[in-house]
């Protein structure tokens, strides 16, 4: 998958957050739970995007972590939602498994960086 990929991947898992925030039921605790869900999950593209803008290696692994958590952040408020009786886990399923495979993407995209980083470094050295 290249970055345009993963790009446009990241914003069509923003829209469904975003939907599905828009169908949360206007009690309290579905709408703190929704909105944080909301911040994490248009997060993750908004980082991703910036990281494909870095200015530096560190720049760019410094922006893929925090893809990565809050990819994982948007596990944690999906399961509340579940675990709360608000949304039927059902229903989540499909968002906590993509919100799992972008956070498996980016810290393998993280793990790639650092060793590419070491190698680059090392060879400087020699």
């Amino acid at each position: 998958m290249d970055s345009m990929e993963l790009q446009q991947r990241t914003k069509a898992f923003a829209l469904r957050i975003v939907r599905l925030f828009q169908k949360l039921p206007p009690r309290t605790d579905a709408r703190v739970l929704g909105t944080q869900l909301l911040r994490s999950g248009t997060s993750v593209g908004a980082n991703y995007r910036a990281a494909c803008h870095a200015k530096s290696a560190a720049d760019f692994l410094s922006k893929m972590k925090i893809c990565e958590e809050e990819a994982d952040e948007c596990e944690y408020w999906l399961e509340l939602l579940a675990e709360g009786g608000i949304v039927k886990a059902a229903l989540l399923e499909p968002l906590h498994r993509e919100a799992r495979e972008l956070a498996s993407i980016m810290a393998a995209s993280a793990r790639t960086s650092r060793t590419r980083q070491r190698a680059s470094s090392s060879n400087r050295q020699s």
